[in-house]
């Protein structure tokens, strides 16, 4: 069974940085398409960012292009999020999630996604 668990969340203020990692124990994470996903309070959970298993292929949603950057680290077998330049609006609960999909795919709906982490919470405020 594929556990996830997020870190690097926290308190920060707006136009700071975060990075967010999602690591696995015990399986590697270089047979799943890896995606981002936030909740804030009274909202649906979207999709943020997804990385390919291969790598080779990222989505962002509109409202973080330019500010995120997705990547994986087979090497510590974690996938990271890069967030910079945020906003009160990215407060949010942030989820990685897991899914298995061909190679060069990965996708920002969660339907897609079988396995689910706890979440970290980010907040951007001053």
């Amino acid at each position: 069974q594929l556990q996830l668990v997020e870190s690097g969340g926290g308190l920060v203020q707006p136009g700071g940085s975060l990075r967010l990692s999602c690591a696995a124990s015990g399986v590697t994470l270089d047979y799943y398409g890896i995606g981002w996903f936030r909740q804030a309070p009274g909202k649906e959970r979207e999709g943020v960012s997804c990385i390919s298993s291969s790598g080779g292929k990222t989505v962002y949603a509109e409202s973080v292009k330019g500010r995120f950057t997705i990547s994986r680290d087979n090497v510590k077998n974690t996938v990271n999020l890069q967030m910079n330049s945020l906003k009160p609006e990215d407060t949010a609960v942030y989820y990685c999630a897991a899914g298995t999909f061909f190679q060069t795919m990965c996708y920002v709906s969660t339907w897609e996604y079988a396995y689910w982490g706890q979440g970290t919470q980010v907040t951007v405020s001053s």
